[in-house]
């Protein structure tokens, strides 16, 4: 598994990350015997960038990483995980809350330093709690050694911008926002790489956007952006491939080159690992890859904040 480095002088973390939200039963229920053993095939493939939250699955997804990594070498995997972001509607950035749940998330991950210690979809939350309590407590955990950086993550990249400069912190994750069909992120991710901000992209499918089955009802994207995925999908099929594994592929092998550091993609099982690591691997058709841009054309670059949809997430 290729590695690159978080910042400039950060450790060599895989260009595929485990993505943590699928052990806690967000989108389907998964057994720890599961759990145990995607993480161990995803180490054995040479993935040791793994990204978890409190949030996801209401503390389920940290509990369950932490028994798949018990006796793993602690040098063997960069750790990411967050605060802030504790229900769908959640948010409390507080220093009280931010000390109190790194305790909490460094118990049930059963280590005792975070990686990468990131303050959790940012622009719903207080943005003055976060610019005077939170940032400040995670500066003085990263002196003290108890974290080794400091990110953030969201969707809104004029935020994520904005807060990374001026409070230069280390990371920035986003969401949905480097895909087939959204790929605002790129510029984004540039400029900030420039400036020694790691920046990795997640949901590279849009939460179900990018698939034959289609987003859940919930998705927030507009019904036009919808309907330009479903015939991107249909178009896919007639050329006897999937449109998720083609939005995989394009993901994954394109974003070294638009400054992107890792692509983290939600696994729940071995057989997902190897659908992913074979969409880093094989290159893409061009033909299936005009075909795929001709039908998202329309609503290229088109976020639910550029089209509000039907759907909401994130406290919308």
């Amino acid at each position: 598994m290729h590695k690159t480095r978080i910042g400039r002088d950060g450790p060599n973390v895989s260009v595929l990350a485990l993505g943590g939200a699928s052990l806690g039963g967000v989108y389907q229920d998964v057994s720890q015997g599961e759990a145990d053993a995607v993480v161990q095939a995803a180490l054995d493939a040479g993935i040791n960038l793994i990204d978890v939250a409190p949030y996801y699955g209401l503390t389920r997804a940290e509990t369950a990483l932490g028994a798949a990594l018990k006796g793993v070498p602690r040098s063997d995997f960069v750790l990411m995980t967050k605060v802030g972001r504790y229900g769908d509607k959640t948010w409390n950035f507080s220093r009280e809350a931010t000390l109190r749940s790194l305790d909490e998330s460094r118990a049930r991950l059963g280590v005792d330093y975070i990686d990468v210690l990131q303050c959790h979809d940012i622009e719903h939350g207080d943005r003055r709690q976060l610019i005077e309590e939170a940032l400040p407590t995670l500066r003085d955990l990263k002196g003290q050694g108890a974290i080794g950086r400091i990110g953030i993550t969201g969707y809104d990249l004029s935020v994520l911008e904005d807060v990374a400069t001026t409070e230069q912190v280390d990371t920035v994750m986003a969401y949905c926002t480097y895909s087939l069909q959204d790929r605002r992120l790129a510029g984004v991710a540039q400029r900030l790489g420039r400036s020694g901000v790691a920046v990795f992209n997640a949901s590279p499918l849009g939460m179900g956007l990018l698939t034959s089955k289609g987003p859940p009802d919930w998705h927030p994207g507009h019904p036009s952006v919808w309907a330009a995925a479903a015939e991107a999908a249909r178009r896919c099929e007639a050329l006897g491939v999937d449109l998720s594994f083609v939005a995989l592929q394009f993901a994954l092998q394109t974003a070294a080159a638009n400054g992107i550091v890792s692509t983290v993609v939600g696994m729940s099982k071995p057989s997902n690992l190897d659908r992913n690591i074979e969409a880093l691997t094989t290159p893409i058709d061009p033909a299936v890859l005009t075909a795929v841009e001709a039908a998202l054309a329309p609503v290229r670059d088109k976020g639910w904040d550029v089209l509000p949809g039907g759907g909401g997430k994130a406290g919308k």
